[in-house]
């Protein structure tokens, strides 16, 4: 029977996060994987013979800066957005709103910074317990904004992103874009309440999308350098005797044991499967099956004949034309169909990353917003998001059906089947679900009420990004917990 200080459920990236840093401590740490390989959504998958792609995460708004500095990972040249056939990097946009959108981002940018060092350090206790160094330190952040610019931070925390749109900007381009970065993996249209924190939170993780050197894969590849990995090793449940979890039972009967697990998983699933209602208080149990995880984002792969006809191909695009066509794009999917006209961003990865596909042939990577969750008839659903979508991308990219070998399109249901997400987060990113309600209050330093059970998944505050901020943190809260 093997025996180590810690297993780690999930070999994504806040589970391989995690690892690192707990083995930086001199922990032995064992990851345990049911693919056959790990990276989780950030993981390279050949969805058509001699195509690649990244299974879910095509772009990083960057790493947590503490897991960065442990594991450096070579980034190509922060990438440009092109909204609808505007061309914006972080600040700089053209078009007749370069100065509001400047003034915009600019603003949102400190608000963002002031915010971000929230996301590294352990989610506020409203009982008492915090860091008291660290709270005066982000509270002397907020101080320094000034009390005009502070109550303005207030009232764009609680604020729908649609409404500040059209207050601030006049171009329906940014208008699209801005929405659609806020409500990007999110089951939250541009009018839905407290979205502009979404955008907060984004901006929080770094100002633009950036593509690892080599692709996803090579960040996957450098996260996962020197851990001890088992892929193709399915958990069945985490081992409890005397209210401590003592290890886990693989699906073939073996066993493993260890000080701690910790699962990288989402948290329903540990709670609910792995660990069951017979080691949890029944409130406990019930409140982790009532934890919002509704996804409405899509997955399209294309396998392409050749390069297709854009402007600048290494960059990001966005088909957005307004903040009120991606409330359109929400609003069928809120009753289980499928939006006549998604939104969507897309790259070709094998611009940058040749090796994903064969010579002179490209890879669409898109993510689509948005898919009904829980479709009556998946099937149908499915084609018709495939087509619906087509037929916004041909508007951009004309002819583009006769370039397509292979189409993939995956709608939630299927990313949850295939990878365990029900949502792009592990639960839903909104207001009640952040900071000490994430993903449960009780729960929120990543501790369980089962000695030795800790949970890192990006269901854990901070949320979800290819980050790793949510792993890193249970690890700094299990350290902590040692001494």
């Amino acid at each position: 029977m093997a025996f180590c200080d810690a297993i780690i459920l999930g070999a994504g990236v806040n589970g391989l996060a995690c690892a690192r840093r707990l083995q930086q401590a001199g922990l032995s740490v064992l990851v345990l994987e049911a693919a056959s390989e790990p990276g989780g959504g950030a993981r390279v998958v050949e969805f058509h013979p001699g195509f690649r792609a990244p299974a879910l995460a095509h772009a990083t708004m960057g790493l947590d800066p503490r897991l960065a500095r442990l594991v450096p990972v070579a980034l190509h040249p922060p990438m440009v957005t092109i909204a609808n056939g505007l061309r914006v990097v972080a600040g700089q946009a053209e078009g007749p709103d370069t100065v509001a959108w400047s003034r915009l981002h600019t603003r949102l940018t400190r608000f963002a910074h002031v915010l971000a060092p929230f996301r590294r350090m352990a989610a506020l206790n409203p009982g008492g317990g915090n860091d008291r160094l660290a709270l005066v330190r982000r509270g002397l952040a907020l101080k320094l904004l000034g009390r005009g610019e502070l109550r303005e931070l207030m009232r764009l925390i609680l604020i729908n992103v649609h409404d500040v749109a059209e207050d601030e900007l006049t171009d329906d381009r940014l208008r699209g874009l801005l929405a659609f970065d806020a409500t990007l993996g999110a089951w939250a249209g541009p009018r839905s309440p407290n979205t502009l924190i979404l955008y907060l939170d984004r901006l929080a993780r770094g100002p633009f999308p950036l593509v690892p050197v080599g692709g996803m894969g090579a960040l996957v590849a450098a996260l996962s350098t020197g851990l001890s990995i088992r892929c193709n090793t399915r958990v069945a449940r985490v081992l409890v005797e005397g209210e401590r979890a003592v290890g886990v039972a693989l699906d073939n009967g073996e066993e493993i044991r260890a000080t701690r697990v910790i699962s990288a998983l989402n948290t329903r699933t540990t709670l609910q499967d792995l660990v069951g209602a017979r080691h949890l208080d029944t409130g406990l149990y019930r409140r982790a099956g009532h934890i919002r995880m509704r996804g409405g984002a899509a997955r399209l792969l294309l396998a392409l004949r050749g390069l297709p006809d854009l402007d600048n191909p290494a960059a990001r695009h966005v088909l957005a034309p307004s903040s009120r066509a991606v409330d359109s794009a929400f609003d069928p999917a809120k009753y289980g169909q499928v939006p006549q006209h998604p939104v969507l961003e897309f790259i070709l990865p094998s611009v940058l990353d040749p090796a994903l596909a064969p010579p002179g042939a490209h890879v669409l990577s898109a993510t689509v917003q948005f898919a009904p969750h829980s479709p009556r008839d998946p099937d149908a659903a499915r084609a018709q998001m495939l087509e619906n979508t087509l037929k916004v991308l041909e508007v951009h990219i004309p002819g583009l059906r006769a370039e397509i070998l292979h189409a993939r399109m995956l709608i939630p249901s299927d990313i949850y089947t295939l990878y365990g997400l029900p949502d792009w987060h592990h639960g839903e990113l909104a207001v009640e679900q952040m900071l000490f309600n994430r993903p449960l209050y009780g729960l929120h330093r990543h501790a369980t009420p089962i000695e030795g059970l800790w949970l890192a998944s990006a269901g854990c505050h901070p949320g979800g990004g290819i980050e790793g901020a949510a792993g890193w943190n249970a690890a700094e809260a299990l350290l902590e917990a040692r001494q």
